[in-house]
């Protein structure tokens, strides 16, 4: 691949772009994890790494998540940086004791002698027709772990940049792909080798009349809801949280003190998510700034059903329209 060529790409692709970038300017960074060297991986989003950097670099583990965290983790500590995959979120959590108790909490037992510079990629989120457990979005779990950086991209762009940095971050990352759109659009990505910023939102549409907060695969449905009422005559902001521990809080709440109302969008479950913690920020920090009270559009408190019933689930498009129109008072 030629540096800094500019190439239309699915945000799968621009996955396998940037770990082919960050493999070629470093050879601490290995990757690992189940069916991704030979296979390139469930989603093929590791395609060519083995052939490109080899079987040292690029390893296929056994059907063990524990065994590709706790091996993840004793690299990060000895001078590389790996980047381990998990086939589906929903299989992680046998890997949950090696990335809440060591991961996390490597620099500060240590004192800062050791820390873990490494990345646990997910494919995450309903949409696909799978059975639940390669379907469930969980970002929550790990959101409430300190020492654990979360991060959601939504489009080719920000996954190309936000894994680079999340490669280059010197603590543990949780990196979640929506994989509902992996291959949902393309777009233009100068493969450069430059990050964007973790921690930060992104604002992608400006507006006076509300704020929608989202992160994920729910960026699509949120704009669209947006064009929808931009033709009603309602300006919507829309923020892709991007980030979602630690979470940017200020640009959060600068947006809310300008629009004075917020629906905030996530298709994982209500009770205890993200946007729990989004709403309760607002309800401290920008109490007054609050014309209306801050909606959530959301999944159901309840396992992700087989594929018949998975629209029912998702948040839709009307659904997050008929929010905006609550707090607009329509």
């Amino acid at each position: 691949m030629k540096q800094s060529d500019v190439r239309d790409v699915t945000l799968v692709e621009a996955v396998n772009m940037a770990l082919h970038w960050e493999m070629a300017q470093d050879e601490n960074v290995v990757v690992l994890g189940e069916d991704i060297a030979t296979n390139g991986g469930v989603f093929r989003a590791t395609l060519g790494l083995k052939d490109a950097f080899g079987f040292k670099r690029v390893m296929d583990t056994p059907l063990a998540e524990n065994l590709i965290a706790g091996t993840a983790i004793g690299m990060s500590t000895q001078g590389l940086k790996p980047v381990a995959e998990f086939q589906f979120m929903g299989f992680i959590y046998p890997a949950m004791e090696q990335i809440v108790c060591h991961a996390s909490r490597m620099r500060n037992r240590t004192r800062g002698r050791l820390h873990c510079p490494l990345v646990f990629r997910a494919p995450f989120g309903g949409g696909i027709h799978a059975p639940e457990h390669h379907s469930e979005s969980t970002e929550a779990l790990f959101a409430h772990i300190p020492g654990l950086r979360v991060v959601i991209p939504s489009s080719p762009q920000r996954a190309y940049g936000l894994l680079l940095a999340a490669i280059r971050d010197p603590d543990p990352v949780i990196f979640l792909e929506p994989k509902r759109i992996y291959r949902a659009v393309t777009q233009s990505v100068q493969n450069n080798g430059e990050a964007l910023p973790l921690d930060t939102c992104f604002t992608l549409r400006e507006g006076d009349d509300v704020t929608l907060i989202t992160w994920g695969a729910c960026v699509m449905e949120t704009l669209k809801a947006a064009d929808k009422l931009a033709e009603q005559g309602v300006g919507c902001e829309v923020i892709d949280v991007a980030t979602i521990s630690p979470l940017d809080r200020e640009t959060l709440l600068c947006s809310v003190a300008k629009t004075g109302r917020a629906v905030i969008v996530h298709e994982a479950c209500r009770n205890g998510g993200v946007g729990a913690e989004i709403a309760a920020s607002i309800a401290e920090s920008a109490f007054l700034d609050l014309q209306a009270p801050v909606i959530r559009v959301t999944g159901y408190d309840t396992v992700m059903p087989y594929y018949r019933n998975e629209q029912n689930y998702l948040p839709q498009m009307e659904d997050i329209v008929h929010a905006v129109e609550q707090v607009i008072g329509l």
